[in-house]
């Protein structure tokens, strides 16, 4: 039970993949289903990361930044902004399990735990809209990215104008802690390992050039998986694997949907009419990864099914995988004040996501 409870929307995906395999039974077709490229790419990022995390590089880094800013205002700011640039680098997912921690520990160990609702709802909203602007931001980038074959240049002139919005709105929001001095009582006594931190770090670039295409993908998984299994093979064992499955059950449910004539028919209509306005409810019902994986299947208009699934993971908080680590982690050291988050989370992500679909909405005509 704890397992389905941790690991919700992978069980999710694969009931559903179940369920669409009894309509559409296994062939030679499932084959086509699954993008290597895109698993390969989102294993070789979160095994980089995860031995990055294991030598405290991020936390050595951002306790830094945060011990820097004096109030409580720019410390939250500089949380927040952590977790958006982290979110573009990291993955939204990886860049909250690394980042939350850190917000707990600031607000925590100044007293200001009064804030640490707020701030972990702009970390999360930080790292959906911040990991907008690259392939490998977001998950989902990273699926259509390759799915549609898209420019580099391209993916981010699309998404530079609600990158753009979304700090501005992200910042002003923040405002509304008060700008008060706070002082960390207790600093980490971590030193960092420079030898393994300079070679995760190539290997991190490596990982990177291989999602943009500059480095074959087989020739990244082996040198990453190999160095990483030498160096610290228990980065291999954290690496997010349920994530990993979320998207291949997903693939199963995506490509079963789309041979059903009926779902065909129905969801080619509507995604057609508008894609932006069908992509971004599909979010907020079944959540932004699975919804880029589906409509990809009845589009070919792919800059607003990008938007779309980027600003559409803000709202609801099944919106986003991220949304959802964000609650459980407030709710494990905040018991009680799960109702209490959800009014202030709907709050400001809905507010958020109506400023952002009705700039993109002028902005596609």
């Amino acid at each position: 039970m704890e397992f389905i409870k941790k690991n919700a929307v992978m069980c999710i995906a694969f009931l559903l993949a179940i369920v669409t395999a009894i309509i559409v039974p296994p062939d030679k077709a499932y084959l086509e289903y699954f993008d290597l490229k895109t698993l390969t790419c989102l294993f070789c990022t979160l095994a980089c990361v995860c031995a990055l995390k294991n030598i405290k590089f991020f936390r050595i880094i951002a306790e830094k930044i945060v011990i820097y800013f004096k109030t409580t205002r720019s410390a939250v700011i500089a949380l927040v902004y952590i977790t958006f640039i982290g979110s573009m680098v990291l993955a939204n997912d990886m860049a909250l399990i690394t980042f939350l921690p850190l917000g707990y520990y600031a607000l925590k160990s100044t007293g200001n735990e009064k804030y640490m609702a707020f701030t972990f709802i702009m970390q999360n909203i930080a790292a959906n809209l911040g990991g907008m602007l690259t392939p490998f931001g977001n998950p989902q980038n990273l699926y259509l990215y390759t799915y549609y074959n898209i420019a580099n240049l391209e993916f981010m002139k699309i998404m530079f104008l609600p990158f753009v919005i979304s700090i501005v709105l992200i910042t002003l929001c923040c405002f509304v802690i008060p700008n008060k001095e706070m002082h960390l009582q207790k600093e980490l006594d971590i030193k960092l390992n420079g030898k393994r931190a300079v070679i995760y770090g190539i290997l991190f670039l490596l990982a990177i050039l291989v999602v943009f295409r500059t480095v074959p993908y087989y020739i990244g998984l082996v040198v990453i998986t190999v160095a990483i299994f030498f160096l610290d093979r228990s980065a291999l064992k954290k690496v997010d694997y349920p994530l990993l499955l979320t998207f291949v059950a997903f693939f199963v449910f995506a490509g079963n949907m789309a041979r059903i004539p009926a779902v065909n028919e129905f969801l080619g209509g509507l995604i057609e009419k508008n894609t932006l306005l069908y992509g971004v409810l599909s979010c907020q019902v079944i959540s932004n990864v699975p919804s880029a994986i589906l409509l990809s299947k009845f589009t070919a208009n792919y800059p607003e099914l990008l938007v779309a699934v980027n600003i559409g993971g803000a709202g609801t908080l099944i919106a986003s995988l991220a949304s959802l680590i964000t609650f459980r982690e407030y709710v494990k050291r905040c018991p009680g004040g799960a109702f209490s988050y959800i009014k202030k989370f709907s709050l400001y992500n809905f507010g958020i996501l109506g400023i952002l679909f009705v700039v993109m909405s002028v902005v596609f005509g």
